[in-house]
């Protein structure tokens, strides 16, 4: 093969490539601008009504357990029997309470056909800056991803089943103080 022969292939090599690079790389501005597609985080109580101080939930089997801050800003069950509570699992569920979020609105949702005309449990909190909210729990959806909820506006929402989950929980395991096993004693 001949030297210029050999060049002519090269540069028709080189502007074959370079052309598909510039084909398949557009510009920025080609593209376009990308829209926002995903939507705010909400959750059933909001910042700005400030921590729990008070939580009750009641089944509507008739459990209830009831917790709330002391003056000495300690957790006390108030419900089913006045004790000392276990801080870590109150704080742990009140924690909770921030995180109740919600994944869907059901604005024009029957209230019979997600269990709220006789709710399963009902939620009472209290926060710091004086504000109390109550939310009614149905059922869970049917991937049990959620719970149906009506709030204090009457709305119907999802709200995920992980927050409610541990919440409901005091209910089966209220947070009583753990008994320490006293140590075995030695025998002579």
């Amino acid at each position: 093969m001949r030297r210029s022969t050999i060049i002519y292939l090269l540069l028709f090599v080189i502007v074959l490539g370079a052309a598909y690079y510039f084909n398949s790389h557009k510009n920025a501005t080609d593209i376009g601008t990308p829209t926002e597609t995903t939507t705010p985080v909400e959750y059933l109580f909001t910042a700005a009504d400030g921590l729990p101080t008070r939580i009750q939930i009641e089944a509507k089997t008739g459990e209830v357990v009831e917790v709330e801050r002391n003056a000495d800003n300690a957790w006390v069950l108030i419900k089913p029997e006045e004790v000392a509570a276990d801080q870590g699992t109150v704080e742990a569920a009140a924690t909770q309470v921030s995180t109740m979020r919600i994944l869907d609105h059901l604005p024009n949702m029957a209230p019979d056909a997600v269990g709220l005309d006789n709710p399963e449990y009902t939620l009472t909190i209290q926060f710091t800056s004086g504000v109390e909210r109550k939310s009614e729990i149905g059922v869970s959806t049917p991937t049990q991803s959620g719970y149906y909820v009506r709030g204090n506006d009457g709305e119907i929402v999802i709200v995920s089943s992980d927050s409610v989950d541990s919440l409901l929980k005091l209910l089966t395991n209220p947070p009583y103080v753990p008994t320490e096993t006293p140590a075995p004693e030695a025998t002579p």
